[in-house]
């Protein structure tokens, strides 16, 4: 087994790195899974977006029995089980192209969410409790978030490679993606069961008084939730409905001859490329800069994006975009969706910023709450759905109009930012 100095946490973050990087592989590979089953099944857009919602609703399932799970069996144990959970629901969707199954794909995608959220669960509290607390809490997993970015579009990147033209895939096309998925599960759960993390021993045990008071007892921690929900649900959203508006055919957006398919990823390649290096700047200046500074700082001008991006000038610009192997390159887009890929810098580094003001002040509640806090995960695949929905609801082509909702939950982040997140509830012991 790999031992770490008591004070050298060093292999345990690494460890917490690589299983967010998982986290983003596994369910990044859902949206162009959505637009792949779009396609071969000839189905309207929510439908293809519930490969994305199945992902995200197994957190509202599993939520807050893996919170009990990490409370009583560790970190190291509930991993073990989230890389497993994980290998079986990839599995599952692996068999759907064998049987060119869509319910089979949904199966799959469901129990591959329950993995994801388990590692969620041990990966937030472990990386913010070995920082610390504090802005050196939200400097580590502003770094890790960096990773998941970076497997995030490596998806991308992969996607493009395999698929040609989205418009005639199949799921068994992207087979050398759902292999390379197994194999980074299958790897993990070596390299974490060799290697020694870090337990609390007196959270993990079965406690025998029932306590007055739990996460819930925090304001501070419960509109931090429903700030989690809501995140998920905006930056899952804004790539999911600009790749479907750019590569709409009746939306006429590109000159004629110009690969719509081919832009519209990169545009969406794009956004996750500076997730990463808002990430890499957040990991940066972490422990200088706090939490509520940024979160505040990234609502405002993201509002001021999205705006821009729902009624600024459609006139074609050209953007520095990230396609793939092909590496970065020119492409002519709307400036207004120009306006919509930047909102990515964004978002980069709001997950962080949230879970870590959430969580402050929390003492013995904190592996509770991080259940909770994965139960509000689900707004991942809400959200977008409901985007979708006022699409479709505005005759397919309500793209602009379904960013309201986007505008609506910036709003209420910038609130939490300004307000929501002082913690009024200092008087509850957490010792």
């Amino acid at each position: 087994m790999v031992e770490n100095n008591k004070n050298n946490y060093t292999i345990p973050i690494i460890v917490m790195f690589l299983l967010f990087g998982m986290i983003s592989f596994v369910t990044n590979l859902a949206s162009p899974m959505g637009d792949i089953l779009k396609n071969q099944f000839n189905i309207p857009n929510w439908q293809g977006t519930l490969g994305v919602f199945a992902n995200f609703i197994a957190y509202a399932v599993m939520g807050i029995p893996s919170g009990n799970l990490l409370q009583k069996k560790g970190y190291k144990k509930t991993a073990l089980i989230a890389v497993t959970v994980g290998f079986i629901g990839v599995g599952i969707q692996t068999l759907s192209g064998v049987f060119e199954s869509f319910f089979v794909y949904l199966i799959g995608a469901f129990i591959a969410g329950f993995s994801m959220c388990l590692l969620n669960t041990v990966v937030n509290p472990m990386l913010n409790r070995l920082g610390g607390g504090g802005n050196r809490g939200n400097q580590l997993i502003q770094i890790g978030g960096s990773f998941n970015s970076l497997m995030g579009t490596a998806v991308i990147v992969i996607t493009g490679l395999l698929i040609p033209s989205i418009v005639e895939a199949k799921i068994s096309d992207v087979f050398p993606l759902m292999y390379t998925a197994l194999a980074i599960f299958a790897i993990a759960f070596i390299v974490i069961l060799r290697t020694d993390i870090p337990e609390n021993e007196q959270k993990i045990e079965t406690q025998k008084v029932k306590d007055e008071y739990g996460p819930m007892s925090f304001r501070h921690f419960v509109l931090g939730a429903i700030g989690i929900f809501i995140y998920v649900g905006v930056e899952v959203g804004i790539p999911n409905v600009l790749h479907k508006w750019l590569q709409n055919p009746e939306m006429n957006i590109f000159a004629e001859g110009v690969q719509a398919d081919d832009v519209a990823a990169s545009v969406a390649a794009t956004y996750w490329f500076l997730m990463l290096i808002g990430r890499m700047i957040g990991g940066i200046i972490g422990n200088k800069v706090s939490a509520k500074t940024m979160l505040i700082t990234v609502s405002c001008i993201g509002i001021i994006l999205t705006l821009l991006g729902m009624f600024g000038p459609e006139k074609q610009v050209h953007v520095l975009a990230f396609n793939g192997a092909n590496g970065f390159g020119l492409e002519m887009i709307p400036l207004n969706a120009a306006f919509l890929m930047f909102i990515g810098l964004c978002t980069s580094v709001m997950w962080g910023g949230i879970f870590n003001l959430a969580v402050e002040g929390l003492g013995k509640y904190t592996e509770r709450a991080s259940g909770i806090f994965m139960t509000l995960v689900c707004g991942g695949g809400i959200l977008p759905l409901l985007m979708n929905a006022i699409v479709d609801g505005c005759g397919g082509v309500g793209y602009r109009q379904s960013y309201w909702v986007i505008v609506i939950g910036l709003a209420y982040l910038l609130f939490y930012a300004l307000v929501g997140s002082k913690n009024v509830n200092k008087d509850i012991p957490t010792e």
